[in-house]
């Protein structure tokens, strides 16, 4: 029987505004969840490292274990090795992979996590099936996913209203979920994970300097990444609609009342022994 292969195309890209935004996330704003369970000997695997700034971080939180960070795009991974040299890590390698047909054995790591994942892939639970097989009894699997519809902020915007609904269309017809973060816990269960803890948590953009950065990558992002030639390409959206869309952002971002927050579904489950 064939392995599953990914069918969903990532909607992001890596254009330097998506990697602006991948290259902030770290261990304690993006992980916090996972790292009141990990041990100095530990061996990680970190799927869709992207950028590699998470991955470096658990490196160095296992400093006599090891961490693999695996990506599907095999361009994003050298910056992920630039990110690990940087830091003088010697305890992690990166390589490219597809998380519905992992490339390693059964029981393999201690934990495997995967940070905005399965709201691209075309079969999350497949996906966490993989996730499972190499996972050691008694070890982690962890995940932490947005939810797009249930992201909310301050001003009242149309032109950011008609953002939210673009980004759902082009996310759905790229073969992805974009409010992925409720459904972590029916996924799990469906690929028959068990000792399930699911929370949430949120990233909140608020003071001048967040609310610049944070409204000038998806308005930059909107226009010139992969998102903006697949959201034209399919026929979601017109360049002037996305320019207003864009502009919506930058006029949001400019508000000093303004506030906008993301909420992250989370889930820790371990491996039966």
């Amino acid at each position: 029987m064939p392995r599953a292969q990914e069918t969903a195309v990532y909607t992001h890209g890596h254009h330097e505004s998506v990697l602006r935004s991948h290259t902030w996330r770290t261990a304690a704003n993006s992980a916090a969840y996972l790292l009141g369970v990990l041990e100095p000997h530990m061996r990680i695997l970190d799927i869709g490292c992207g950028p590699g700034t998470i991955t470096a971080d658990l490196a160095e939180l296992v400093p006599d274990g090891r961490v693999t960070g695996v990506d599907r795009a095999a361009g994003v991974l050298e910056q992920a090795r630039a990110t690990a040299d940087g830091r003088g890590l010697r305890n992690i390698d990166f390589a490219v992979a597809d998380v519905h047909a992992l490339d390693h054995p059964d029981d393999t790591f201690c934990v495997v996590h995967a940070h905005q994942v399965l709201q691209h892939v075309g079969d999350p639970v497949q996906a966490l099936r993989e996730m499972k097989r190499v996972t050691r009894p008694g070890g982690w699997i962890a995940v932490r996913d947005s939810d797009y519809a249930a992201m909310t902020w301050y001003p009242a915007s149309p032109g950011m209203d008609d953002w939210l609904a673009l980004y759902r269309r082009v996310a759905r017809a790229n073969g992805g979920e974009p409010d992925a973060g409720r459904r972590l816990k029916s996924w799990a269960l469906r690929a028959g994970l068990t000792g399930i803890t699911a929370t949430s948590a949120t990233w909140t953009f608020s003071t001048p300097e967040e609310r610049a950065w944070w409204s000038g990558l998806w308005a930059d992002r909107t226009l010139a990444s992969e998102y903006a030639r697949v959201a034209v390409g399919g026929g979601h959206a017109t360049e002037e609609e996305l320019r207003a869309v864009s502009e919506a952002w930058r006029e949001w971002g400019r508000q000093e009342d303004a506030w906008f927050s993301v909420l992250h579904g989370e889930m820790l489950c371990r491996k039966e022994a």
